[in-house]
């Protein structure tokens, strides 16, 4: 038995390697953060990462607002969003979509050995978006794991896949799996609180149980941050266990977050739902500048 042409294979090549470019442009266009740590990882694996993204990033928009804007009613909108999970489904199994952006995805989920037991979770999120508006403990917590924490899952099988990551007992698996998962929910709970006028005023979503964006104390406040930044300390000892190379970028997006937390945090609790608080520019080249300097991590 012959082996396959290899020149049977260059045209699924060349449009992989169209998806993977074309979601990084999604990453470009919509998180400044993001993108510029993933611009110090090596090139394969920053496409990988940016497959990750451009797929989590297009769901997103679907439950939060551009299906709305383009005429969608709700009933349209579900329906997109289970188009879309759908859509992924087939790409898992087969390698091959006609969307760029869930073939790029599909394409690096295959070759990392992940699939539905992470997509599925995600996809679950994002339909609570448009069916819950105000969350308890129990949602919440299954909130974020699906729409966060296991996002975090996908990206560490990329960095697992790398050399310098330890890896090797199940004992550094665990400590990997629950440090990403930590980093990912300090993530969308940092976002929560930046966005909190936004989620309230113009989506109806109230993430945090008992804390009415409209009337949020000091109290509240604190309490939220603490528990973000708990996560967020939680997080280091997996950073440090990733390869050098995908730990400068993963302690950079840890810096920003951090920074970001610490802007919120001197902001009164009654002006959050008025401003949205970000990181200048020159604050996160500074931030980079330091990860790709240190050896270690800082909060």
């Amino acid at each position: 038995m012959t082996a396959p042409d290899a020149q049977a294979f260059a045209p699924l090549r060349l449009y992989t390697g169209t998806a993977l470019t074309a979601s990084g442009r999604v990453i470009g266009e919509y998180s400044t953060s993001f993108s510029l740590a993933c611009r110090t990882l090596p090139g394969p694996v920053r496409r990988d990462i940016a497959g990750i993204y451009a797929l989590v990033r297009v769901a997103d928009e679907v439950v939060d607002g551009t299906a709305r804007a383009a005429g969608l009613d709700a009933a349209q909108v579900r329906a997109a969003l289970d188009d879309y999970e759908a859509a992924v489904d087939r790409a898992l199994d087969t390698g091959f979509a006609t969307d760029l952006v869930v073939h790029g995805f599909a394409d690096v989920a295959r070759r990392h050995s992940f699939g539905r037991e992470l997509t599925a979770p995600f996809f679950a999120s994002m339909r609570a978006d448009l069916e819950v508006a105000e969350h308890d403990g129990a949602s919440l917590e299954s909130y974020i794991y699906g729409s966060a924490e296991v996002v975090g899952l996908m990206c560490l099988a990329v960095f697992m896949d790398m050399p310098g990551t330890l890896a090797d007992t199940p004992a550094q698996r665990e400590l990997l799996t629950d440090c990403a998962r930590r980093l990912g929910a300090a993530f969308q709970k940092v976002n929560f609180l930046r966005d909190l006028g936004a989620d309230h005023d113009q989506l109806g979503r109230t993430y945090f149980p008992g804390a009415d964006p409209e009337h949020l104390t000091e109290a509240q406040k604190t309490e939220l941050l603490a528990d973000l930044t708990a996560d967020l300390d939680a997080a280091v000892p997996g950073i440090l266990a990733l390869d050098r190379r995908a730990r400068r970028a993963v302690a950079m997006a840890h810096g920003l977050f951090g920074e970001l937390a610490r802007r919120i945090e001197r902001v009164p609790a009654h002006e959050l739902t008025r401003r949205r608080i970000s990181v200048p520019t020159a604050v996160k080249l500074r931030i980079a500048a330091r990860s790709l300097s240190d050896t270690g991590v800082t909060a």
